[in-house]
């Protein structure tokens, strides 16, 4: 009986990692071992940035809510503070938002922070 060999398969595993180079550039799409090179590092990549993609949106929401609250005579970490103190509990992602396209609603957010924020204590002298 002849010996059995996974031409078939293999062909078939090679279109599959072909299929997921296509778009890429010179040999990274034609050539077999820098086609498997380029995939799994492809993945590695889409892997890590599916974090850093939330990461970076985060510090954005951060960013113009802090130019926001600046304009109105307060720091970001004492107006977070305020609407913690508040028991206001709108995400970074909202209050940005509420930021650019309706500054009043903002701007009373900003009050009732600065109303309910604890009084500084005096630094201690040593």
């Amino acid at each position: 009986m002849p010996r059995a060999r996974k031409g078939a398969a293999t062909r078939q595993a090679k279109v599959r990692w072909f299929k997921a180079a296509k778009g890429y550039r010179m040999g990274r799409r034609t050539q077999w071992r820098r086609v498997k090179g380029a995939v799994v590092r492809a993945g590695i990549y889409a892997t890590r940035d599916r974090k850093r993609v939330k990461r970076e949106y985060r510090s954005l929401w951060i960013l113009r809510i802090n130019a926001a609250v600046r304009s109105r005579g307060l720091s970001y970490s004492r107006f977070m503070a305020g609407l913690k103190a508040a028991n206001i509990a709108l995400n970074r992602k909202m209050l940005s938002e509420i930021a650019i396209a309706d500054a009043p609603t903002f701007d009373k957010l900003v009050e009732l922070a600065k109303a309910r924020l604890p009084a500084k204590a005096p630094a201690a002298k040593s």
